[in-house]
């Protein structure tokens, strides 16, 4: 186990890190959605591609942040003050419903790997499209779109450009949710084909080999998965240190 820190440092570094993570989003994303000039003309179409990879791994982030409050890792001074930013964070991100996602997200912990985990494929559990597929319809809610038709309703009544909605608020959130989904939930929790599981315990979970840039970038270090589910109250920047111990 890696060394043991202070509540109250542990809330520092977290409520610190949360705030610059959301931030940087909200900001990206304002900027995108209001002042981004959509043109073909040299380099617009480049520095547009590069924002929408910042503001789909910004949104990884976001999710990430909520994943900490629903373990109480993210502000374990103040569980409740953690869990409004974790409610914040998902609602940036997609309009969630945070109490939703957190019966959810302990149903997996409880149950991993198992027909009653929300977050498996049990029919297809080592194909990606099909799971992916069952991801995306078990997380979407009427509820959510709706939110996300007021929200993109009133950035058109405030001036926005449809097509800048598209490109910097639904493209990233698409990618994100692969992204998440890919390195987060089928990677560390697939069966390989030919072999009857492959999991070291009742966890049903694997970690990548990533160097500590390649987990970042990949998933704010979400892909240390065996690490995660034996310590859950790890938040999501002491996972590399929890690994390499």
């Amino acid at each position: 186990m890696t060394q043991t820190m202070s509540p109250a440092r542990q809330s520092r570094i977290g409520v610190g890190l949360a705030l610059l993570v959301m931030a940087a989003w909200l900001a990206f994303h304002l900027g995108g959605i209001f002042l981004f000039d959509i043109t073909f003309a040299w380099p617009a179409p480049l520095e547009a591609a590069a924002l929408v990879v910042l503001q789909t791994w910004l949104s990884v982030g976001l999710y990430i942040v909520a994943h900490d409050a629903m373990h109480g890792s993210l502000w374990p001074t103040s569980r409740a003050a953690g869990d409004r930013l974790g409610q914040a964070a998902v609602w940036l991100y997609a309009g969630f419903s945070y109490r939703d996602l957190i019966r959810m997200h302990h149903a997996h912990h409880r149950l991993p790997g198992s027909a009653e985990d929300p977050d498996f494929s049990p029919e297809m559990p080592h194909r990606l499209l099909p799971w992916y597929a069952r991801f995306m319809r078990t997380y979407l809610t009427t509820r959510q779109a709706v939110t996300m038709l007021l929200r993109v309703t009133l950035y058109l009544l405030l001036g926005a450009r449809l097509e800048n909605i598209v490109l910097f608020f639904a493209v990233p959130g698409l990618l994100s949710s692969l992204q998440l989904f890919y390195f987060g939930t089928y990677l560390p929790h697939r069966h390989k084909e030919g072999e009857a599981g492959g999991f070291a315990d009742h966890h049903r979970a694997r970690s990548n080999a990533y160097g500590y840039l390649g987990s970042l970038l990949s998933c704010f270090h979400f892909g240390y998965h065996h690490e995660h589910h034996l310590h859950p109250g790890v938040p999501w920047w002491r996972l590399p240190a929890l690994r390499r111990a």
